[in-house]
């Protein structure tokens, strides 16, 4: 028995078949009742209006421990394989059942794909893994033409993972009995396949499976357990729908819950964290980050391998804490809704910035395409308005102080729901200027060359409003002159609630090890801010792209931070983000899936070894001669 209570004959890959109500979860979950920790993938709907399903996956969950975590993967036949490519080898699975995963299965014209797919990513799984799968050839035909598709398609299924798989169990009215492997005293018993003649036997079950598949249309009826006390939901590609959109009251900012990270000492009050200056805020895992950049050189990738995006994982592993950081799953975006008075918003107007949120709230325009295309839940935040920067203070103190604590919240909040990474834009009339003010306050910068060119609705180039807006910014650093603004006080005098609830956002991000995705000059600048009250925090954010906005090339530019695409596209800040995100996730899923390059050798092998040279005296004709007379005497 290994430290467990896992069996060594078990090998790492273990399928457990079974009827209806047979026991085959009961009796897989007890094959791991030693197990520290069990990421638990579920493949059907939870909630799928049945009461009776339901009662059962009630049953599954009180039956399951507490500590186990569930992984959602209904809806995307990818999930359930990518989950399995990405699981390291200290972890341990269990799948249940194949049957959900073969309802996600229906009416495609690629199930084979999917099938040769899944059974290759059970023999190459690094953890070690139970999968739960109905026996459903043991009974008549069914009687509708879909229970036959789904039959015909989760027999050749059961094959291929069979083949796949180091043991097979067969439960029976709760009696086990061991196909293959397992447990040497069971009923029957034979000798467990080797990893490398799995991962054979694997590929040719897999191509077996796909070809009966071509031959047969796919279709299914079933479902499986899912749930549990922590759940991460992978999101369904491409049949996303539209996230949800919440629009928080900005008035009046709650307090926050008090912080679960570990590593948090801040003090608490009973309004909430105490945001000032000098913040004791975690950093990422520099030793993580080196692991990886070391993983990344032993990659079979050819010149210069994964260039400009190297940096996005080194960045995920250290702020995952992993040598292979995994693809973000749960992203958000925060779309900060805050409009300016006074010039710094000349060319633009509250009701146009209005539009822009509602078509995100709608699913529509870029953000709110773009977020329902990459499965990006969606945040609309309203802010108050701020004030005229060039007459007067953008906000009051008092509503600065609790729109930092808001905007902490709000990254709280996302990350107790699981979100793992956060993107932040901004669609607020003036905001550009104001976040020009404060970059012009804290680097010296002139203020025209921070702002760039206004351009209309109509593609026409507004050089008046641009000017309007120089002379709203320089008069307002013409007002705070001579004095020095910490933090907090550029916010009230230049920055305004929007440009706070972002800073909030970003710290709060950072006290919980969550990374931020910026794109624009309101992000690069409350990234400014927000380094000014917890210097850390400027390590927890990536900026995705500059949009070559003189505003963001500056303040990125101060804070450390190197654009990882140069798209220029003008979609609004935030939209920059989410078109790079896919590239950015998949340049994650390389880093965890491509292999090692192969070792080196000493000498190369026999069939690629230059022949040895014939001895010269082999071709000397006097050497011949004497040879031939001894040969005659």
């Amino acid at each position: 028995m290994s430290h467990d209570g896992w069996p060594p004959h078990f090998g790492a890959r273990v399928l457990v078949l079974g009827g209806i109500r047979s026991g085959k979860s009961e009796y897989a979950e007890s094959l791991l009742s030693g197990a520290r920790s069990v990421r638990y993938l579920a493949t059907a709907l939870a909630d799928g209006g049945d009461p009776a399903f339901a009662d059962r996956v009630a049953a599954h969950r009180e039956r399951r421990p507490h500590s186990w975590i569930t992984v959602e993967t209904y809806g995307n036949p990818a999930a359930l394989v990518d989950a399995l490519g990405q699981a390291a080898a200290e972890d341990t699975l269990i799948v249940d059942d194949l049957g959900g995963w073969v309802v996600n299965l229906l009416d495609r014209d690629d199930a084979s794909v999917h099938v040769s797919r899944l059974a290759a990513a059970v023999a190459g799984c690094a953890a070690r893994v139970v999968l739960v799968s109905p026996e459903v050839g043991l009974s008549v035909v069914p009687p509708s033409e879909a229970g036959v598709r789904f039959a015909d398609l989760m027999g050749l299924v059961n094959q291929a993972v069979a083949a796949a798989c180091d043991a097979v169990a067969l439960v029976v009215a709760g009696q086990p009995v061991w196909l293959r492997g397992g447990d040497a005293a069971g009923t029957h018993v034979t000798t467990a396949q080797p990893a490398g003649a799995a991962a054979g036997a694997a590929a040719t079950g897999a191509g077996a499976a796909a070809a009966a598949v071509a031959a047969t249309d796919t279709g299914a009826a079933g479902a499986t357990t899912a749930g549990a006390p922590t759940t991460v939901t992978i999101p369904s590609v491409p049949a996303i729908p539209s996230p949800e959109v919440l629009t928080p009251a900005a008035a009046a900012p709650r307090p926050s819950a008090a912080l679960t990270e570990s590593t948090q000492a801040l003090p608490l009050v009973a309004t909430g964290v105490v945001i000032g200056p000098n913040m004791d805020l975690p950093i990422p895992d520099g030793d993580a980050r080196e692991a990886a950049r070391d993983h990344l050189h032993l990659l079979d990738i050819p010149g210069a391998g994964l260039g400009r995006l190297t940096e996005i994982v080194l960045f995920a592993a250290g702020a995952q804490g992993r040598t292979v950081p995994l693809p973000w799953q749960q992203p958000r975006m925060l779309l900060l809704h805050g409009n300016h008075e006074g010039d710094a918003a000349a060319g633009q107007t509250p009701h146009g910035a209005a539009l822009l949120a509602a078509q995100a709230r709608r699913g529509e325009g870029p953000i709110g395409l773009l977020a329902a295309e990459h499965g990006v839940s969606l945040q609309i935040v309203d802010t108050a308005t701020a004030e005229a920067i060039e007459h007067s203070p953008a906000a009051e103190q008092e509503t600065v102080e609790g729109l930092l604590r808001y905007g902490w919240q709000l990254a709280d909040e996302a990350v107790d729901s699981g979100v793992d990474l956060l993107v932040l834009g901004s669609c607020g009339a003036g905001a550009e200027a104001a976040a020009a003010a404060v970059v012009s306050a804290v680097t010296g910068a002139e203020v025209p060359g921070l702002l760039a060119r206004v351009v209309s609705a109509d593609g026409t180039v507004d050089d008046a409003a641009w000017m309007r807006r120089c002379a709203a910014v320089r008069d307002a650093l013409h007002r705070v002159r001579g004095r020095v603004l910490p933090a907090k006080e550029l916010l009230t005098e230049l920055g305004g609630p929007d440009l706070a609830v972002a800073a909030g956002v970003i710290l709060g991000a950072t006290a919980r090890r969550t990374p931020v995705l910026l794109d624009g000059p309101v992000g690069v600048a409350a990234g400014l801010v927000a380094r000014d009250l917890g210097s850390q925090s400027r390590l927890w954010c990536a900026l995705a792209d500059t949009g070559r906005h003189p505003t963001t090339v500056l303040a990125a530019d101060v804070l450390g931070l190197t654009p990882l695409t140069d798209l220029n596209t003008g979609l609004g800040e935030g939209a920059g983000a989410l078109l790079a995100l896919p590239l950015l996730r998949s340049a994650l899923t390389l880093a965890a899936s491509l292999p090692a390059l192969p070792p080196l050798l000493d000498e190369p092998p026999a069939h690629l070894q230059e022949p040895e040279d014939e001895p010269d005296d082999a071709t000397d004709p006097a050497v011949s001669r004497a040879d031939d007379a001894s040969i005659v005497d």
